[in-house]
């Protein structure tokens, strides 16, 4: 049990420094609001944890402490949805109720079809 949440802890740390330093670079050259950095972090998560979750589902990642590191801590430190939520109540706040509903929206229906799509490309590569 202490090997797993060392490997949770890992990634998760892993995870939150990509995290932190991709959102800032893609936030950095968006102009305006919407939080694109938070959306495409959210959205390359999604399509990882599909990735990881078919590789192991398909036998070619077995071990029990490496899909801790990735889905559980790499994925769970990588993905914000407190940041998702909070940024929504910001854009709420502000008025900005048409990024809201873009943001939601998208945010919802894009991780899931790249969950689906990491999945099925596993599926269909091996």
């Amino acid at each position: 049990m202490l090997k797993t949440i060392i490997m949770v802890g890992m990634g998760s740390c892993l995870g939150g420094i990509v995290r932190y330093l991709l959102s800032r670079f893609i936030q950095n050259y968006w102009s305006n609001s919407f939080p694109v950095g938070t959306l495409a972090v959210n959205v390359l998560g999604c399509l990882a944890i599909g990735l990881f979750y078919g590789l192991f589902e398909q036998g070619n990642l077995t071990n029990s402490q490496l899909k801790m590191f990735l889905t559980v801590g790499l994925c769970g430190g990588f993905t914000t949805f407190s940041t998702f939520a909070n940024e929504n109540v910001q854009l709420i706040r502000d008025g900005h109720f048409l990024y809201f509903s873009l943001y939601t929206s998208f945010s919802l229906l894009a991780g899931f079809l790249m969950i689906y799509a990491g999945y099925s490309l596993v599926k269909w590569l091996f």
